[in-house]
């Protein structure tokens, strides 16, 4: 019984990803017209460590450290996709209401928790 629980760990980190690359996907498609899951599963991969790190470094400054890596996170979108930063914070923006709605939704059918890899503050 002692496996199931890294296992468990490493399914719901999994499906976790996939949901936050879903919103990343969904905002750059609509943001700048970018269509690839595969690409926004990597960026959601990147921008979740990014933000662990700089959260973990500044994180427990007081409105700074929060900051700070939320603009690590949409740095992250500005260097994957195209546009400038404002682009960047939209598609951040969308992805961020496109996994709280999916999240909702599953969690009403019990399937799972409210929280995703990927996108912060979810």
């Amino acid at each position: 019984m002692a496996l199931a629980s890294p296992i468990a760990s490493a399914v719901v980190f999994v499906v976790s990803l996939l949901i936050g690359a879903l919103g990343i996907y969904a905002g750059a498609r609509v943001i700048v017209g970018r269509g690839d899951y595969d690409h926004a599963i990597v960026t959601a991969l990147i921008g979740a460590i990014v933000w662990a790190i700089v959260g973990f470094v500044v994180g427990w400054i007081p409105l700074v450290g929060p900051l700070l890596a939320l603009i690590a996170y949409v740095g992250v979108i500005n260097w994957r996709y195209p546009g400038d930063w404002t682009a960047a914070a939209m598609i951040g923006l969308v992805a961020w209401v496109t996994v709280l709605i999916a999240l909702y939704v599953l969690a009403v059918l019990g399937i799972t928790g409210f929280e995703a890899v990927g996108v912060p503050g979810v």
